[in-house]
């Protein structure tokens, strides 16, 4: 199964397999860009557009897998943890997840695409279950796989981006020192006009927030000094083919703009809960591979800082360009969440 990302900026493939010891290889990755304004705020505008850079970057990634996990953007999906008594069957659960989606989904049950999954026993109500439950306007859900099936795919699983991420991200902090059990990690995806933070401890998501700032800010900051147009400034930065005074007139102030922007970020995590330091922070999307960013957030923030790549330790296939692969692997994380839900059915 493929896992693709339709970000504002790209789409994005990841395809996974194991090996005969049963680790992770990576097959497959590509990206392929989008337009500006072909989606906004995870809305579909332009969908033969899309459509079309998706049946481009099947192509280039050569695979033959028609299968896919897409996801929806968190702000279009309603999601909600219940409890409910443990021992039910599937059925009794579909009939009391219904009646509790009722209170908390402001539209007709009839307009709405509903899932839940049991997470396990509840920690506050022993003898129960914590279940969650994520709904989604239809519509959403139909223009997703609408999108899969014009590209000549099958969307077999529709997820929630941040989740894909989050189950990417989980790979590596079991990495870190005791198997980053307790450790508290912000994990940061800088996209092109939001980066998304999540605080996460022991698969537990403390504290989620999406703030307006991205890549795109650097691409405006390039085409102001330069006059260049957006396309050429976009292109330009993608291939580091730009004058000898960028770093010191324009990356620098940005680098140095965007880890304020974390640490802004962090310290409205403290004062909005008991909170008063992570232990790590990850840096995800397009933009962490920015010279010097890491080091710049950790300056700035006094929390050691790392670039995701959410390939580590993974078997590499032979189709993969590595070099172009490392540069890129930030942007993969959420397409290699999704597909690894094809090792969680």
């Amino acid at each position: 199964m493929l896992g693709i990302d339709i970000s504002s900026s790209s789409v994005k493939l990841v395809e996974l397999g194991r090996d005969k010891a049963g680790s992770l290889v990576l097959e497959r990755c590509a990206i392929e860009p989008l337009e500006r304004g072909w989606i906004t705020d995870g809305n579909i505008e332009k969908f033969d557009e899309v459509a079309e850079a998706l049946r481009r970057v099947v192509k280039k990634s050569g695979t033959r897998t028609k299968n896919v996990a897409l996801a929806l953007p968190p702000s279009a999906v309603i999601t909600k943890k219940i409890t409910l008594p443990a021992g039910m069957s599937d059925q009794e659960l579909e009939v009391q997840v219904e009646s509790e989606a009722n209170q908390y989904i402001p539209f007709s049950l009839d307009e709405v695409s509903l899932d839940f999954c049991v997470i396990g026993p509840s920690k506050s109500s022993p003898g129960d279950v914590d279940v969650l439950i994520a709904a989604s306007r239809r519509e959403k859900v139909q223009d997703r796989q609408g999108l899969a099936e014009a590209a000549g795919l099958n969307a077999s699983i529709v997820d929630i981006e941040s989740h894909a991420s989050r189950l990417a991200a989980s790979r590596l902090i079991e990495m870190l020192p005791s198997k980053g059990a307790d450790t508290m990690v912000a994990l940061f995806e800088v996209g092109a006009l939001t980066t998304s933070m999540q605080v996460i401890r022991n698969d537990e998501v403390l504290y989620d927030r999406d703030q307006a700032f991205g890549g795109a800010q650097l691409t405006q900051l390039i085409v102001r000094h330069y006059g260049f147009s957006v396309e050429e400034a976009e292109s330009k930065k993608r291939n580091g083919d730009l004058p000898d005074d960028y770093a010191s007139s324009v990356l620098r102030p940005f680098v140095d703009s965007l880890s304020q922007e974390i640490g802004r970020a962090l310290q409205f995590f403290f004062t909005s809960t008991p909170h008063n330091r992570v232990d790590h922070i990850m840096l995800a999307g397009g933009s962490a591979p920015l010279p010097g960013l890491t080091e710049a957030v950790t300056q700035h923030t006094g929390f050691a800082c790392t670039m995701v790549n959410p390939f580590e330790g993974m078997e590499i296939g032979s189709s993969v360009r590595m070099k172009k692969m490392a540069r890129e692997a930030p942007s993969y994380l959420t397409s290699c969440g999704l597909a690894m839900r094809r090792f969680l059915q």
